[in-house]
Formats: C-alpha cells, structure tokens, sequence
C-alpha cells in the first residue's frame, strides 16, 4: 500500500514538474501532403485552456485548444480560397522551448510540425 502510495506521489509530481506555459511566440515548421510552410503562433495559456493567433500561408486565424500535461492540441479556421477550412495541430510539448506532432487540414490532407519559442 506504501509502495502504491509512492508511485502515485512522483506520478503526480512528475506531471506538475512538467507543465510548461506555452505562452508566447513560436516559429514553425510544417510539412504536409499540399506542400510545406512556416507559420508563426502567439499562443496565451490559462490552466489548460489555450488561446492565440496562426498567421502563416493559409492566412491569419484565432485559434483555440487545450495544454493537459505535455499534451498540446489546437484548431482554427481559414478562408484560403473563399471556403472555410479547418486546421487541427496535435503535438508534444517537448521542453519549455519546443513542441511538435501531427496536424490535419481539412479536406486537403495531413502532415507534421515542429515549432520553438522565439
């Protein structure tokens, strides 16, 4: 029961050791099936809930999303050509500086990125 006790305790104290504000500017890099850009974000986090600005080759967009542990995913919608597309990145914070995963846009394919804070 003690050991049990243990484990939890560094579980816990592990995850909160971990949890970087992502808040701030950050440089991307994205590779996708349509081609590859270098988007910038301004992400603003609050607990767990993210909010912030994407401005990169499909326009610029507010986005939202959430910040569980080292887990990161958010979304936005852009107009590139009059249609409305939606964005999704999903990543690993990896340190306080750098991040990266796999995104989804909408109806046009998928893809990777990787980002660090200026």
């Amino acid at each position: 029961m003690i050991g049990m006790r243990i484990i939890l305790a560094v579980s816990l104290l592990t995850c909160c050791l971990f949890a970087a504000d992502v808040s701030g500017n950050w440089e991307a890099q994205v590779e996708t099936n349509a081609g590859a850009g270098s988007p910038s974000f301004v992400l603003k986090q609050d607990g767990e809930k993210l909010t912030g600005s994407y401005s990169g080759a499909l326009g610029n967009a507010e986005l939202t999303g959430t910040v569980k542990g080292d887990v990161i995913e958010f979304s936005f919608e852009v107009s590139p050509q009059g249609d409305k597309v939606k964005v999704v990145y999903k990543g690993k914070i990896k340190n306080p500086m750098s991040m990266g995963g796999s995104l989804v846009v909408e109806s046009l394919g998928e893809g990777t990125w990787t980002a660090i804070k200026r």
